[in-house]
């Protein structure tokens, strides 16, 4: 018989760590799958809101700028030198970063996310979520303007008119997005990427952008305790 196991994943859609993250664990499922231990356990994936900077205006401030400011101390240096580094951990997991754009609130991205997860189900978040980071991440997109969340609504498959409807209605789902976001802060999670696979004799948690490696050997570790 085969185990189900839920993969919890806690995100915010402007964190770089998760993204990445997310690329790793996507990588390591797919070759977890493809291995004899997957006859063994079946992951499906759940994503969890979280906020990193819930102040943020809605309309946002420059990304770079931003970045400079509040991490790096005004620092040209130090922000380049974040730049590099993140571009090449974007390049082994196939993301192009780029850095510039707005930073600004994620509530709405939250709720599209979790809207669409309750009521289509988990593939079609997955396609919300990796469309929500290529846009940001990878073509500078604002992260929740109307637009982004359309676009993203779009490339999981979601009917235009409703995706519509639900993105200009700002406070459909609201509540329950903010809900499930003071329950994550109430679990303990302080930080993202916060990842838990829940195990048949125990769970498996990852915080932090972990590598490759370390999500399929806690795949294949939870596979051989579901036995």
């Amino acid at each position: 018989m085969v185990y189900e196991s839920q993969i919890s994943f806690t995100l915010d859609t402007i964190c770089p760590w998760t993204y990445l993250a997310k690329k790793r664990m996507d990588m390591a499922l797919e070759k977890f799958r493809s291995s004899p231990a997957a006859d063994d356990v079946n992951f499906t994936v759940k994503f969890f809101p979280y906020q990193l900077y819930p102040e943020a205006s809605k309309e946002g401030e420059d990304k770079y700028e931003w970045y400079k400011n509040s991490k790096y101390g005004g620092s040209d240096e130090q922000m380049k030198k974040y730049t590099i580094v993140m571009a090449a951990y974007g390049v082994s997991a196939g993301i192009d970063f780029k850095f510039g754009g707005k930073v600004a609130n994620t509530m709405d991205a939250h709720r599209l996310i979790q809207h669409y997860q309750e009521e289509i189900g988990p593939e079609t978040a997955n396609k919300i979520v990796n469309s929500l980071y290529a846009q940001y991440f990878e073509n500078e997109r604002h992260p929740s303007a109307p637009d982004t969340l359309l676009r993203a609504a779009l490339d999981a498959g979601v009917d235009r008119s409703k995706a519509e409807a639900f993105i200009g209605d700002e406070y459909e789902g609201l509540p329950e997005t903010k809900m499930l976001i003071r329950e994550q802060a109430g679990n303990g999670v302080d930080s993202v990427p916060y990842v838990v696979l829940e195990g048949k004799r125990r769970d498996f948690t990852l915080v932090g952008a972990k590598d490759f490696d370390e999500y399929l050997k806690d795949f294949e570790k939870l596979a051989k305790e579901s036995k």
